[in-house]
């Protein structure tokens, strides 16, 4: 409850709220399409390497995709 009421105490003037609106302008759409449209939501393996390599080829199928639409267009 503690963080509550700081996080509102910040927030109290405008350059604090501005600048905190920039958070929103910041998020990689990379990630928001890789999770939205391509629906990768979990990772299916477990340990680091099976989700490095995981992750991999979701990235390849991301950008192969891309690529595809860019020629298409």
């Amino acid at each position: 409850m503690q963080a509550l009421v700081a996080m509102a105490h910040r927030l109290k003037t405008r350059e604090a709220r501005a600048l905190y609106a920039l958070r929103k302008s910041t998020v990689e759409p990379v990630i928001g399409i890789i999770k939205s449209v391509m629906k990768f939501r979990q990772f299916l393996l477990r340990g680091v390497n099976n989700v490095s390599g995981e992750w991999d080829w979701a990235c390849l199928a991301y950008n192969v995709k891309r690529r595809h639409r860019m020629q298409c267009a």
